[in-house]
């Protein structure tokens, strides 16, 4: 009976920090949620910026639109959770990079300690070390970042980059998707259309360069404010069913220790019985 009530202890002891976990993570989904409806508006904007880019002529046969050769090195974005305790989360981001994989030629910028921590492991070769923790990147920071990437693509570093991420769905669904960011996407190229209210001023090869890395960090930060709502939905599932599973255990062990307690004073009263007998 010690050793039931023991477990009965330790068993509640621990549905206490899943409950406040679940709501920690329901408070931070609604914030997270918030901002990622902030700002898909201005992400919407600059792909339909880029998507009028990619009519015109001079863009089609551009660096950026230009179709990468198998042997180029990819850049993999991954961005991943900062802790774990939220289910398949990162677990899925690992999976389906792992599936997009060809090849050795890769670099990776992970964001997010979790991402960190399994790259380096791995010993993959790394794009930056500095985004650790998903909640610290800022829009300036995702600038940063983005025009580094722009860099280096327009270079020929890269044939291609794309990023990973866990897209927000719905409190119960969180999908771990992939985006080609560069080059361009081959469907815009082919239908494509300029508009007549758009009118673009200076050279297109240098309007690119000003507009493609606010693309990529548009792209960049929005991936990071659905991923930190996916992460907070996640983990509050993962919490809330461990808060149900922990019931169930303290109901079995509850069960189990009325069963021995009366099995004692069955076997008391049987005692006694038989004493006053024996007299």
């Amino acid at each position: 009976m010690n050793d039931i009530k023991a477990r009965i202890k330790s068993v509640k002891g621990t549905m206490q920090i899943t409950k406040a976990m679940e709501l920690v993570a329901s408070s931070k989904l609604r914030r997270a949620k918030e901002k990622a409806e902030k700002n898909r508006p201005y992400f919407n904007v600059l792909n339909e910026a880029i998507s009028n880019l990619e009519s015109y002529p001079d863009v089609k046969g551009s660096v950026w639109s230009a179709e990468a050769d198998e042997n180029n090195r990819v850049l993999y974005i991954v961005i991943a959770g900062d802790r774990g305790l939220a289910g398949g989360y990162n677990a899925n981001i690992f999976r389906l990079f792992t599936s997009l994989k060809k090849n050795d030629n890769i670099t990776v910028l992970p964001i997010g300690k979790k991402a960190y921590e399994y790259f380096r492991h791995r010993n993959y070769p790394l794009f930056t070390t500095d985004l650790t923790e998903v909640g610290d990147v800022s829009v300036g920071y995702a600038h940063a970042i983005a025009y580094t990437v722009a860099e280096e693509y327009e270079r020929g570093e890269y044939g291609s980059v794309v990023i990973i991420y866990t897209k927000f769905v719905s409190m119960l669904t969180q999908n771990a998707v992939s985006d080609k960011i560069l080059p361009l996407s081959a469907e815009h190229k082919e239908n494509g259309t300029a508009s007549a209210d758009v009118l673009y001023e200076g050279e297109i090869d240098e309007i690119m360069r000003k507009i493609i890395p606010q693309y990529i960090a548009g792209i960049i930060h929005s991936a990071v404010c659905d991923s930190l709502a996916a992460e907070s939905a996640a983990r509050r599932s993962a919490m809330n069913a461990a808060n149900k599973n922990a019931g169930e255990i303290v109901d079995s062990l509850m069960l189990k220790y009325n069963r021995a307690r009366q099995a004692i004073i069955t076997q008391e009263i049987t005692e006694i019985v038989s004493g006053a007998e024996a007299l």
